[in-house]
């Protein structure tokens, strides 16, 4: 069975291409939920308009179908809380000019 850490170590991979930096360090990933081999990714987007969302969408479920035991991915987009520059990690902030 996949645990929460594996995926989200593996979303890792997952680039936001008009930021160049991945979902996580971005705080667009919200959270992961796993029930057995099937796992829920709760994300958000830069924006409503963000041109690269379904983009973004395939690669999170090519990349989370990867992981070991993963045998279903739901992708679930959120807009609550939206999502705000506070949400990057220290690092994406330093190297985006936030912090």
């Amino acid at each position: 069975m996949p645990t929460k850490d594996e995926v989200v170590e593996a979303l890792r991979a997952v680039e936001d291409p008009e930021l160049g930096m991945d979902i996580v360090d971005l705080g667009l990933l919200y959270d992961v939920e796993i029930d057995g081999p099937k796992v829920k990714v709760i994300h958000s987007l830069t924006s409503m308009g963000c041109p690269a969302g379904p983009m973004i969408q395939e690669d999170i479920v090519n990349v989370a179908s990867a992981v070991e035991g993963v045998e279903e991915v739901e992708i679930e987009l959120t807009w609550e809380p939206p999502w705000t520059p506070d949400r990057m990690s220290d690092d994406a902030k330093f190297i985006l000019g936030f912090g």
